[in-house]
């Protein structure tokens, strides 16, 4: 086998973050950490890159092995190569994050690894550098979701206008106006309303929508601009 020489050798690790939504809260699914050191600590789900895999694989592999889900909204969000990041070997990771609907994939969750969901305001201390990644993936987030309408693959099928709203809210820790909201998700005419209604909250109840995906694929830029002022919320 060719080598290149004078080369040093590292390992390169995939960490999964992942955002769900189970129509009042957002959180993220942590696991507890199975290897030393901080065995038994909070963590994201982590794994190393295998010779013969895409970092992609890589990553729908270690989700799948950790926690049982698959078939989930994966994007890859950065790399992290501080040479101290990790204390046992120079170890550069992939970090991708994952948007899932709690209730459409909670019958998948494996409880091997003790995977849990926490809310988002209430995370415990994670390991290494995983906090400077769950703050790097939520940017990101915010940054996409004031573009397009990526928040529906945190959603059900069918929802209420207020379920959208408490999830753009939660997303950026802010508060919307009723009306104006609203007004600026149906003016995109994106959505689908349905004949039926949530009556859980109210008896007067909510229609449920459904995302047009054949027009928001042939229009997504309906949606930009839909979140005022956005650059003031991705901090």
């Amino acid at each position: 086998m060719i080598r290149y020489s004078g080369q040093s050798r590292l390992l390169i690790a995939i960490d999964c973050i992942i955002f769900g939504f189970d129509g009042h809260d957002i959180k993220l699914l942590l696991i507890q950490r199975g290897l030393r050191p901080e065995k038994g600590k909070w963590s994201l789900m982590g794994g190393f890159l295998e010779p013969a895999e895409s970092l992609d694989d890589a990553a729908s592999r270690i989700l799948k092995k950790l926690t049982g889900l698959e078939g989930v909204y994966l994007e890859q969000l950065h790399a992290f190569g501080d040479p101290l990041r990790d204390p046992v070997e120079r170890t550069i990771s992939v970090a991708y994050f994952a948007l899932v609907d709690i209730h459409r994939y909670e019958k998948q969750l494996s409880t091997e690894y003790h995977a849990e969901w926490f809310l988002l305001k209430e995370l415990p201390e994670l390991i290494f550098d995983h906090t400077t990644m769950v703050r790097m993936a939520r940017r990101e987030l915010r940054y996409k979701a004031a573009l397009h309408p990526i928040l529906f693959e945190l959603l059900p099928q069918r929802f209420t206008i207020p379920q959208l709203q408490i999830l753009y809210e939660g997303i950026y820790d802010t508060t919307f106006d009723n009306r104006n909201f609203s007004r600026k998700v149906l003016s995109t005419g994106l959505l689908i309303k349905q004949k039926e209604k949530d009556k859980a909250n109210s008896k007067k109840g909510a229609f449920y929508y459904k995302l047009d995906k054949r027009k928001y694929k042939a229009n997504f830029q309906a949606f930009l601009n839909f979140i005022p002022n956005p650059d003031k919320l991705l901090l």
